[in-house]
């Protein structure tokens, strides 16, 4: 056996995503492929202040970026860009949403949005904990 990086051909053509989805299904039944949602928040002037990015996957909305520039934070720019988020992805059928964030950037943010957090890796990166947070849409 070889391991080595993919080539792009093998990316495009292999159907690996396919053939686990497939596998998949015997387990959970059918579901839709991976949705990104890939939205960006900009100012009077046009300058982007803040971005999200995230997937849903088996009815599950993941958010896996969530940034606002720190002179637009307070504002609401970010709760703007959950709730957009959390709009799209039931619209699309997630039931539920989740998110890793590190002690020092959001869980308290997450929480007032109804988010609970439902795990921790301590000492994460240097001192911090990554903590897993959950709600129901």
């Amino acid at each position: 056996m070889t391991i080595y990086p993919a080539t792009e051909e093998e990316v495009r053509s292999s159907g690996i995503g396919r053939r686990l989805r497939q596998y998949n299904y015997a387990f959970v039944g059918e579901y839709p492929e991976e949705l990104p949602i890939r939205l960006s928040a900009s100012d009077g002037q046009g300058n982007v202040v803040g971005g999200l990015r995230a997937i849903v996957f088996l009815y599950w909305l993941r958010i896996e970026v969530l940034f606002v520039d720190e002179s637009q934070r307070g504002t609401g720019v970010g709760t703007a860009l959950l709730l957009q988020a959390e709009r799209i992805g039931r619209e699309v059928g997630a039931k539920n949403a989740a998110l890793e964030t590190f002690e020092f950037q959001g869980p308290g943010f997450y929480a007032k949005h109804g988010y609970v957090e439902t795990g921790r890796i301590a000492n994460y990166a240097g001192e911090f904990y990554l903590a897993t947070m959950a709600k129901s849409l």
